[in-house]
């Protein structure tokens, strides 16, 4: 931020539409640290959402004509905070709160894990305390969530509101587990941190391609979680694919902004020295501990890729064998269309649909499903089978890179 006037809460850069733009990654990053320092004093989800959502409204209505602050996270705190005490000096109980409202600061930045465990507690079904999480700590919207599930929106919005009464009708303890606690939710904070980064990796809306904020945030907290827990070898193997993966951004987006699919990449401007320092890591991790799980063979896929020189010198064959411990692992349909994609450069293009046929039920709304389909089916000679599925994938995906990319193939025929 360059030009900055005076104001009450510090430096100020001018209003306008910049303004959006600002709030938008603010919100992006500061959301989930907001509502983790509110929920620590207060005691209660919905509340702590409302208090933020009412610190974001303020915002919209007077940075556009005010100026954004120099801490603008520090002002939605205090917006929030301000809001918090008209609300408890209502309740009876308010004055033992009162005191740790006045803090003039956001909560500490490990707030924010120490919540991910309050909300991944076993109390709750796996779907709902990953889906919880993501929405109230990640700061996602139920779309997102509800893309990263392949469930409808009215599922992920109903799994959020059970979750947020019961966890806060069974008085479930605001504070990192240890021992046999910690081992109960910690897969469910893993999964947290694999979806937030996916989302920000290749964003399922269409107000941006990717979200550079979701997989900084992501990076962050898995290496939070390394310290915490440094024997757990999923741990480190979740941080190492966030690195291989990030080691190519680079490469992955032209100077237009256009989605560069792997076998276009140019490989100079992959960080070799980031895509070195991950794999050692899970070298290291797998020597030290011989548990693989279900992020140290997703690792262990992304390293085999980082490590071939060209497209054409991948290891289609090792990848395909990572893959079916992965299914071993931890099956899903994701996983099996990610399988059929190394199937078909190992074994050939019809092998690989055989395998998409088995999945257009489950998968019909996942764009990537036709997106796969069209690129065998076009391997295959098949040009107006493969057109029809492009253009259905093109109806499903919201991202504005892969819209591009798809209406390139429909352009090229």
């Amino acid at each position: 931020m360059t030009e900055r006037m005076a104001g009450p809460t510090g430096g100020r850069v001018h209003g306008g539409a910049g303004s959006d733009e600002v709030l938008a990654r603010v919100v992006r990053e500061h959301a989930g640290r907001l509502a983790a320092g509110l929920i620590s004093l207060l005691g209660d989800f919905s509340a702590a959402e409302d208090l933020v959502q009412d610190a974001i409204e303020t915002a919209l209505r007077r940075w556009p004509v005010e100026g954004v602050p120099d801490r603008p996270d520090a002002w939605l705190f205090t917006v929030a905070r301000r809001r918090g005490l008209d609300v408890l000096r209502r309740e009876t109980t308010y004055r033992a709160k009162l005191a740790q409202l006045r803090r003039p600061e956001p909560a500490p930045a490990d707030d924010r894990l120490r919540l991910i465990f309050t909300c991944c507690h076993p109390a709750l079904g796996r779907a709902a305390r990953i889906a919880l999480t993501l929405r109230v700590v990640c700061g996602l919207s139920t779309a997102q969530i509800a893309a990263a599930f392949v469930v409808p929106e009215a599922t992920v919005a109903q799994r959020i509101t059970r979750a947020k009464k019961k966890i806060t009708e069974a008085g479930i303890p605001y504070r990192v587990p240890v021992g046999d606690e910690m081992a109960e939710r910690l897969q469910a904070v893993l999964a947290v941190i694999y979806l937030l980064f996916n989302e920000g990796y290749l964003s399922s809306t269409a107000e941006h391609a990717q979200a550079a904020g979701l997989v900084d945030d992501a990076e962050w907290l898995a290496a939070l979680l390394a310290g915490l827990v440094p024997g757990e070898p999923e741990v480190a193997g979740l941080l190492a694919l966030i690195r291989l993966h990030r080691a190519r951004g680079p490469a992955r987006f032209d100077a237009r902004g256009h989605l560069v699919l792997l076998a276009d990449q140019d490989r100079a401007l992959w960080d070799r020295a980031a895509i070195e320092a991950a794999t050692a890591l899970l070298v290291r991790t797998a020597r030290a501990h011989h548990r693989p799980g279900p992020y140290q063979v997703q690792a262990a896929i992304a390293a085999c890729h980082a490590e071939a020189t060209s497209f054409e010198e991948t290891d289609w064959a090792q990848i395909l064998v990572l893959y079916d411990m992965l299914l071993r692992l931890a099956p899903s349909p994701v996983t099996r269309l990610h399988r059929a994609v190394a199937l078909g450069y190992a074994r050939g293009p019809q092998a690989a649909l055989a395998e998409l046929d088995e999945l257009r039920q489950v998968l019909a709304r996942y764009p990537l499903l036709h997106a796969t389909r069209a690129e065998l089916l076009r391997r295959l000679g098949h040009a107006g089978r493969a057109r029809a599925c492009d253009e259905r994938a093109l109806e499903l995906t919201a991202n504005p890179a892969q819209q591009r990319l798809l209406e390139q193939r429909l352009a090229w025929g």
